[in-house]
């Protein structure tokens, strides 16, 4: 029974009708290059400009499995992976490349059903409940997805099976490369109580530390708590929380996104002229998205700078990323790599801006836990992870 103060309800039942799928590109960048070079297969390929050719200053897009087996991983700095992996071949990203692989994809989504929601270049939701094929199973309709892309673009997915949107999700992750894992509505239970809480989609890294402190390690220990305790723990996402590890995600695949991108700019006069004073104001820059994104409980995979010059020539750059972000650290350490490779003190420049796009919502990140401290020892450190 789930609880409101004295008042108590049924618990949320699973609606077990629909048939989704979470189609997740497997290290796409990378594969896309080996794909393309015959030399690189089989090799630890890194998707970042060379350190040296990059004054170290370069950060990893993604990486192929024979790289992530040396510990290589998305954001990690080129010069870190170069130090972890230095048989590694460092390749230099192809964006608008790999955007035109990615509509490639979509289009043999779209074969199927044309409820599709994108969750970034490599990865999106398919409902195929009723789909174009009229093929009544969700797994063979995966089976055939994933048969065309590797057949016709030699390049493999790994595909989540289910029926919502968040245990698909999950299940996407379990047999990566060139998986696919099902979990039915009776399968469901046992599959989220067993479930590590780090492996919880959209739970963040900070949170797991401080869920592990309140002794939740899993979904069971996780689904021992009451709504009432779940909505002091996490505030206003506790009832997300509850619902979802009882396997209730009643979310519709969404064929259009609310909001595609969040920026901030700032114009100056006198114009800045010095590496300091720019990368300064990026950083603040970056406090303000990441406060925009917080209001609106977004994150983002692709940030992007601006720069107009004293001559009002304008410069954009954008860098796609793997894992969603929103805080202010990780949106200025994107934006100011932009900014070293890209721009041009010299010029003055007399306006700044950082955008973050490609936007999800962020499910239950951002947890709550200081409504558990002792409210009369003063000496008690308060956990917030906002």
């Amino acid at each position: 029974m789930r609880t409101i103060g004295m008042l108590e309800f049924a618990d949320p039942e699973i609606d077990g009708s629909r048939k989704i799928l979470h189609v997740d590109m497997d290290a796409f960048y990378a594969s896309i290059e080996q794909r393309d070079h015959p030399e690189y297969r089989g090799k630890p390929i890194i998707i970042a400009k060379h350190p040296r050719e990059n004054s170290g200053k370069g950060v990893v897009s993604t990486a192929s499995y024979e790289a992530r087996k040396y510990g290589v991983h998305s954001a990690m700095s080129a010069q870190e992976a170069y130090r972890l992996c230095p048989q590694g071949i460092f390749v230099p990203a192809r964006h608008p490349y790999y955007v035109e692989v990615s509509e490639q994809v979509r289009a043999i989504f779209h074969r199927y059903t044309d409820i599709v929601e994108p969750l970034s270049i490599d990865e999106a939701f398919l409902d195929v409940t009723h789909n174009k094929a009229n093929i009544p199973y969700a797994m063979d309709v995966a089976k055939d997805i994933q048969q065309a892309i590797y057949k016709e673009l030699h390049l493999t997915c790994s595909i989540g099976v289910s029926y919502n949107k968040f245990i698909a999700k999950l299940a996407s992750d379990i047999n990566k490369p060139f998986g696919m894992t099902i979990i039915t509505p009776k399968r469901a239970e046992a599959f989220l109580e067993q479930l590590p809480i780090e492996d919880f989609y959209g739970i963040g890294k900070q949170s797991v530390a401080k869920l592990h402190d309140h002794h939740i390690f899993n979904g069971a220990d996780l689904k021992a708590l009451s709504q009432d305790d779940c909505l002091k723990l996490f505030g206003k996402t506790g009832l997300a929380i509850y619902e979802r590890v009882r396997g209730v995600d009643n979310r519709p695949v969404k064929t259009q996104r609310q909001r595609k991108s969040i920026g901030k700019e700032r114009t100056f006069y006198p114009f800045l002229y010095h590496d300091d004073d720019i990368e300064s104001t990026l950083r603040l820059i970056a406090q303000k998205v990441s406060e925009a994104l917080a209001k609106k409980a977004l994150h983002g995979k692709v940030v992007t700078i601006k720069i107009r010059y004293a001559d009002f020539t304008t410069l954009t750059r954008q860098k796609s990323l793997i894992d969603p972000i929103k805080a202010a650290d990780e949106i200025y350490f994107y934006a100011v790599d932009l900014y070293r490779e890209y721009g041009q003190s010299d010029q003055g420049v007399r306006l700044l801006g950082i955008t973050v796009s490609d936007l999800s919502d962020v499910l239950f990140e951002n947890v709550r836990l200081s409504l558990y401290a002792k409210k009369n020892d003063k000496n008690e450190e308060k956990i917030d992870d906002n």
